[in-house]
Order: structure tokens, then C-alpha cells, then sequence
């Protein structure tokens, strides 16, 4: 394939028509990739970087988590990407990172299409990750309606109260926390069977909180819930933000990577309403920690929430358009290079290629479901097939098969897969999670995001889980 082509010279220069980002020839990631051989050696020698070796794709095959290792990383890819690291490249200035400031706007630019807003148009950035991208959501959400707030403090506002699912990631109650509303003030919205948000509950408690005075603002709707893998309905939740102006947030942290593929982006049907967005490729996308990113569908409100424009910095008659600066609409100023590694991926892989990574991801999770769905000594948490790559099960020992559900049994089921897990790490074959949820004893949570686990490790999963459980 094609090298990137990351810059119109590849010799550095300061000269102001060169320093201008709209005269830069960054590419956007395409539908198909490039060749490794393209991406990785026009990266070097546009960055003015060396590396060398053969290419050694390094294959992992681990389950059981959100953020896994990820197969076929071609070693001059990681070495490549060990020099960028080792330099200290921050993000706050264009003049400091030109090439990664350009990198960042075009394939934000790229995932706000995906999303579905006009033209891809909005704002955003890379975070340190999905907890920090789901608290600028509600810092931009509390100035967009009361910016008072930024130079006067809380006491300038009514009583704020956010809503989220009691499925929902803890990251929403912290945010309300650390920003000052309160864990109180974070209602937690009921759920059905499936973990999804029940949208009438949501109507319900909006109008009970205005009722006694407090001032509804904004709602987190998960796409992809950590346990169940559930997706919230967005299109129902959007209807109701829309009929009391309230601020819509979509947690996609685990699910956003869905949207790459035709067959499953279905399950976020409506973000397009959002007013923003959280999306972790570093989850389901397979990019390496930390990549994060927090997109908002009105441009410039990132800058006007956080913007302290530091003199020493960010001055306004510098040579170039300042918009380019971003570092003043971050909270943390100076960002570690997060973009570099999802841009090569996205190169290299094409959108065609982390669509075939999900949908491989969901069809091995898919497999296990309906392998254990109606196996003897396993039961499922919940009824259906999952909606994300989530499949969540008990694994019942033949003691327990025939006694009559009650305390007992309960008890002893909620020690199983503790024991379980022990004894899988000290044999050292396998690991996978477990967790209560609610009423529910503790069950196993199998999560699929590595595309090179195969079904005959989810045989092996299923057999080792039989052979160290028989005997409980």
C-alpha cells in the first residue's frame, strides 16, 4: 500500500507557510488499509525517525476483559511507537506537535461522521481515558446551561441532579462527585431483565426531581454496560432529553467500536442525537492503553469550559490559526500522544479491518453463548442472546444440581466461581471475571475483544471451567 504521506515536506521547518496547518497533507484513515510495510516506514521516514528489523507479529490469546492484549503487532510498529513514547512529546501547542494536532482534529473529525452529526462537525479530544471522557461530558453539559458556574462556583447554580442506569459505570458518580453535585444528586434509573435502561423511569424521575425543585441537566446513556454488555435505548432516552432540555451523554466507552460495523451499529441506533459521546478504541477496537476520546457535537464549548488562556502559551497573534492550539480545552493541558497509535491502526487496519475484528469478536462470543446456553451445569444470568461480546453464566457443580433453590444454595453458588478463578490462576491455563450484580450470587463475565481467540479455546475455556468445578 500507499504511505500515509503524513506531511507535504519531510524536512522540519519553521517558515510561517509551512507552519500553517491548512497547507499540511495529513490523510485520513480509509475504508481499506494500507500495507504495515507503507504505514510504518512513510511514518519514520516523514517523522524523521529510524528503525529497523523484520516484521515479528506477536499473537496473545487472553478473555475475560475489557482491555486485553491484541494480536499482530508488527515489532517495528512497537518500536516505532516505544521512540514516540520515549521522546516526551506532549499535545498542547500546534508548534509543539504539528503533525499530531493535524492527526487528532482529522480523525476526530473522522469518528463524529461515524456517529452521524453533519459533516463530522463538533469538537473533541483524546483523554486519559474513558472515566475522564464521561467527566468533560458533564463539565461541558453544566456550562452549556450555566457557565456562571466556571467563574462564580456551584453556589451560582440551583440544585443540579444527573441521571444515569444502576448498570451504568461508576465514572458517572465519580464525575458528580469530584464536580462538586454530589453522589446524591447522581439518580440511578431502573433497569429491565437485560440491563437496559427503562425510559419511562427516567420520565418518571425527571418529573419528580423538578417537582421538588431541583433542576434536571443531564443523562448518561450506556452503549455497552461493563457486565452486561447492555445497550440503553438511545432513541427513546433522546425523546425525552429533547422534551426537557436536557443535556444527552452516550457512554461508549465498550460499545462505541460497534459503530464501525454494518452488522451490529444497529445496537446504537439514535447516538446521532447525543450531545456527546465517549468512545474507547483501546477497548473494543483493540487499540494499545490509553485511547480515549470525548466527542461533543457543539464546536468551541470544550474551549469556553476550560480555557484559562495561559499567556505564557497560548497567545492569540501567533503565525498560525490558534484553534490549532488545544491544549487551553483540556483540563490537563499537555497530552501524552494518545492519537498515534489508533491513527497507524486505523492506516494500516481501514475501517474494513476493525469491522472484521468486532464482528469476529462478537461471533466467538456468540459461540460460547450457544454452547452453553442449554449445556448441563450451566445456567445464563440472564434470558436471550447478549448484545455486546458480554456472556454472563453460572457454572453449577453437580452438588448443587438438584438442591432446591433457597439460602443455601445461594450461598454456596456465590463461592463457585471464586474458587473457580483461584484455581484456573494457579494452574496458570486461563483467567475470566466474575462479580455479583443486584440480587445475583456471584457469576462468571466472559468478554471477548481479542479477534484471535478461536473456538477451540472456548472449548478449552468450557472444558477447564467443567474439570476444576466438577468437584465443589
Amino acid at each position: 500500500g500507499a504511505s500515509p504521506g503524513l506531511m507535504a515536506s519531510s524536512a522540519p521547518s519553521s517558515s510561517a507557510a509551512e507552519m500553517d496547518p491548512n497547507t499540511a497533507n495529513l490523510r485520513q484513515p480509509a475504508t481499506t488499509g494500507d500495507a504495515w510495510y507503507g504505514v510504518a516506514h512513510g511514518c519514520t521516514r516523514k517523522l524523521g525517525m529510524k528503525i529497523c528489523g523484520k516484521f515479528q507479529p506477536t499473537s496473545y490469546q487472553s478473555v475475560g476483559s475489557l482491555n486485553v492484549p491484541k494480536p499482530k503487532a508488527p515489532l517495528s510498529m512497537l518500536l516505532l511507537l516505544s521512540a514516540i513514547k520515549s521522546c516526551r512529546l506532549l499535545m498542547f501547542t500546534y508548534e509543539i506537535a504539528p503533525v499530531f494536532v493535524l492527526m487528532e482534529q482529522l480523525t476526530l473529525k473522522k469518528m463524529r461522521e461515524i456517529i452521524g452529526w453533519p459533516n463530522g462537525d463538533g469538537d473533541g479530544l483524546f483523554s486519559p481515558g474513558g472515566a475522564i471522557s464521561n467527566m468533560y461530558s458533564v463539565m461541558v453539559a453544566r456550562y452549556k446551561y450555566f457557565p456562571e458556574v466556571k467563574t462564580k462556583g456551584m453556589s451560582a447554580a440551583p440544585r443540579l441532579v444527573l441521571f444515569t442506569s444502576e448498570h451504568s459505570h461508576y465514572s458517572i458518580k465519580k464525575a458528580g462527585a469530584v464536580l462538586g453535585f454530589g453522589k446524591e444528586n447522581v439518580i440511578l434509573l431502573k433497569t429491565d431483565e437485560r440491563g437496559r435502561v427503562i425510559p419511562a423511569d427516567l420520565e418518571a424521575k425527571v418529573t419528580d426531581a423538578k417537582q421538588k425543585g431541583y433542576v434536571p441537566l443531564f443523562v448518561n446513556a450506556t452503549a455497552g454496560t461493563t457486565v452486561y454488555g447492555a445497550f440503553d435505548p438511545i432513541n427513546d432516552i433522546a425523546d425525552i432529553c429533547e422534551k426537557y432540555n436536557l443535556w444527552l451523554h452516550v457512554d461508549g466507552a465498550w460499545g462505541g467500536g460497534l459503530l464501525m460495523s454494518r452488522k451490529h451499529r444497529h445496537k446504537l441506533s439514535g447516538i446521532e442525537r447525543a450531545n456527546s459521546v465517549t468512545w474507547n478504541p483501546h477497548k473494543m477496537m483493540g487499540v494499545p492503553l490509553q485511547c480515549s476520546a470525548i466527542l461533543v457535537r457543539e464546536k468551541g464549548i470544550l474551549q469556553g469550559c476550560n480555557s484559562m488562556c495561559a499567556g505564557y502559551l497560548f497567545q492569540p497573534d501567533k503565525q498560525y490559526d490558534v484553534n490549532y492550539d488545544t491544549g487551553d480545552k483540556a483540563i490537563q493541558c499537555g497530552r501524552h500522544v494518545d492519537i498515534f497509535k489508533f491513527w497507524l491502526m486505523w492506516k494500516a487496519k481501514g475501517t474494513i479491518g476493525f469491522e472484521q475484528h468486532i464482528d469476529r469478536c462478537l461471533e466467538i462470543s456468540e459461540y460460547l453463548y450457544n454452547k452453553i446456553k442449554n449445556r448441563e451445569g450451566y445456567e445464563m444470568v440472564f434470558e436471550g442472546q447478549p448484545q455486546h461480546s458480554n456472556v454472563c453464566f453460572w457454572y453449577i457443580p453437580p452438588s448443587l444440581r438438584g438442591m432446591p433453590d433457597g439460602d443455601e444454595r445461594r450461598e454456596k453458588l456465590h463461592r463457585v466461581a471464586p474458587k473457580i478463578k483461584a484455581m484456573m490462576m494457579e494452574c496458570g491455563t486461563t483467567m475470566v471475571g466474575y462479580q455479583p450484580q443486584g440480587d445475583k450470587v456471584n457469576f462468571f463475565r466472559m468478554v471477548v475483544s481479542n479477534h484471535a481467540v478461536t473456538k477451540s479455546d472456548i472449548d478449552f475455556l468450557i472444558d477447564e471451567i467443567e474439570r476444576l468445578g466438577h468437584d465443589l
